[in-house]
């Protein structure tokens, strides 16, 4: 994951630590040491902003399965939601404020060239250098200052995030965006008709991110290197969300991941949707709120 964690102290050894942004690399470390299926449901937390669907402590359900992909952890994660709904509601239709949305599977699936394309006509299939990204997204609007530096994949990705995920009713689902850029996907595998992306996918409703899944990179070659340009990002301030070098994940990898799907699920969020409660603080136990005095 790329977020902005928490700094600590563990005053026994004297070490500076930082609170978990994701229990990821982890579960993997576990899937090479031979357990086939692990998952962990607990809370992470992110030192960014907090809003009605964002809280720095949130719950997070992750489950990796060697020998599976993005394919079958879309069908995990139809599954869970569908059957969530079922048991709260009787139904697979959710009823959020005045929308309605049904989680029956199987789910739409949107590309996130095309979703750019659909909403801003921005062709990114015909932009194959970052200098005709970069041109094409001044000419729509973004700032030259901002984009300068900025490769292909992580232009794609920006435009993405800044006009499609707040049009209202685009990504109400639920549906599976996929083509996810290299830049912002160092932990997911290439995807063989297109290396430029990702076999990755995240999962909207309402509008709403819900859940994060990849066919997870087993490549210690080409992890090191995503690894490295994560860190140079990190060091030269171009991304303060970077993923930092994790030399002892890359020696795991060594050892041997297999084949493997990975899932992410925003235990918050889905509990949100399904129960139609306003804000994530409705149902989060003791959720960070703001002092009176601030």
């Amino acid at each position: 994951a790329n977020a902005r964690p928490f700094n600590t102290h563990h005053n026994t050894l004297d070490l500076d630590m930082k609170l978990r942004i994701s229990n990821e690399l982890f579960l993997k470390r576990l899937v090479v040491g031979g357990f086939d299926r692990v998952y962990e449901m607990g809370k992470m937390f992110r030192n960014e902003g907090m809003d009605r669907n964002h809280n720095p402590e949130f719950t997070s359900m992750e489950c990796y399965m060697a020998y599976g992909d993005m394919e079958d952890t879309m069908h995990v994660l139809e599954q869970i939601v569908s059957k969530a709904a079922i048991k709260a509601n009787g139904s697979t239709k959710v009823i959020y404020g005045d929308k309605e949305f049904d989680v029956a599977p199987p789910w739409n699936r949107i590309d996130m060239a095309d979703a750019v394309k659909q909403i801003t006509g921005v062709d990114f299939a015909v932009l194959n250098t970052d200098e005709e990204a970069r041109a094409a997204a001044v000419k729509y609007g973004m700032e030259e200052e901002e984009v300068a530096g900025w490769t292909r994949g992580k232009i794609l990705a920006e435009m993405f995030e800044t006009y499609c995920e707040d049009v209202p009713g685009f990504l109400d689902g639920p549906v599976f965006v996929t083509g996810h850029p290299v830049e912002i996907s160092p932990l997911a595998k290439r995807d063989l008709k297109d290396p430029r992306i990702t076999r990755r996918f995240e999962a909207y409703m309402n509008g709403w991110e819900i859940a994060n899944a990849f066919s997870e990179l087993n490549d210690p070659i080409d992890q090191y290197e995503r690894f490295k340009e994560q860190q140079a990002q990190l060091d030269g301030g171009i991304d303060d969300e970077a993923h930092p070098m994790d030399e002892d994940f890359v020696n795991a990898l060594e050892v041997g991941l297999p084949p493997t799907g990975g899932l992410g699920i925003g235990i918050d969020r889905v509990i949100m949707l399904i129960t139609n409660a306003a804000s994530i603080r409705d149902v989060i136990l003791f959720p960070t709120m703001k002092p009176l005095d601030k």
